[in-house]
């Protein structure tokens, strides 16, 4: 069984830069992994690991004729940098892969010196999925990083044009508990909340009123993209409070146009200010 939401992936040709975004201008711990990611797998790889919330893992390819490089690559030309792959955990991941195909989705063969199993994103909806391992990353943050205020990985939302057919992928597909579809007026979408068993949230939304501003941006997504990855939602004690020095340190902040001032307004981050990857920033 899917016991966990470990990571995010985001892919993008730029490492260097990736990385000085979340370790100095989000003030996040990042441990740079490469050393023995590239001679292994052929991708430059660093790991996001904030306290709370599911970790963020930065990958760039490297060495062009490795299989994890090729896959990278492949995305980058197709997509462009952003968000890469949703990484879950299971006890047995190759026992796991035998269940999933079974129940019809399309597990691929091992990649070569992959710890994992992946699962085409035309099963999924548009996302990558891999399976990994329980505690498949074990490292912490580097001696002597600063925790700042921003947590792991909170939710991630997926869009989708179809909700009641990703639900019964997310749901039944992958074993996972789904909540019932709602309807959700003042984002103008329909969403299933998808539940981990050892936390984080994915979150399956589909466009009911283009007008909204949440739903708006969703449909450029899907118009744009197709389904997939939308965004993923950080927790901070005051979001608000943090869009004058995330623009400071050069990241084009501001309060989302769907949040709720009465709460605490949800901060929105550039995607081009985060290589391709839509950050939202909730009260938490």
């Amino acid at each position: 069984m899917i016991t966990g939401m470990p990571r995010i992936a985001i892919a993008t040709h730029d490492f260097d830069g990736v990385v000085d975004v979340f370790r100095h201008r989000l003030g996040m711990p990042v441990a740079d992994l490469s050393e023995r990611t590239v001679p292994s797998l052929g991708a430059r790889i660093a790991m996001c690991v904030p306290e709370g919330g599911s970790n963020i893992e930065l990958m760039s390819p490297e060495v062009p004729e490795a299989p994890l490089s090729r896959s990278l690559q492949r995305f980058l030309d197709r997509r462009g940098a952003g968000l890469f792959a949703l990484m879950l955990e299971a006890p047995d991941p190759d026992a796991e892969a035998a269940v999933l195909a079974a129940r019809g989705l399309n597990v691929l063969p091992l990649m070569a010196g992959a710890g994992g199993r992946d699962i085409h994103p035309n099963a999924t909806h548009g996302v990558l999925i891999r399976v990994y391992p329980v505690n498949s990353y074990q490292g912490g943050a580097p001696a002597g990083a600063a925790h700042g205020v921003l947590s792991g990985v909170q939710r991630v939302f997926v869009a989708v044009a179809d909700l009641d057919a990703a639900a019964r992928v997310y749901g039944a597909g992958l074993g996972l508990a789904a909540d019932a579809a709602q309807t959700d007026d003042a984002r103008g979408v329909a969403c299933v909340v998808i539940r981990p068993p050892t936390g984080g949230v994915i979150e399956l939304v589909s466009v009911r009123d283009p007008s909204r501003p949440f739903a708006a941006a969703v449909a450029a997504h899907i118009a744009a993209h197709r389904e997939g990855m939308w965004a993923l939602e950080l927790h901070a004690p005051e979001p608000r409070a943090l869009v004058a020095p995330l623009r400071a340190a050069g990241i084009d902040a501001r309060v989302a146009a769907d949040g709720d001032a009465d709460t605490g307004a949800v901060v929105e981050l550039d995607r081009a200010s985060m290589h391709g990857a839509r950050i939202r920033i909730a009260p938490g």
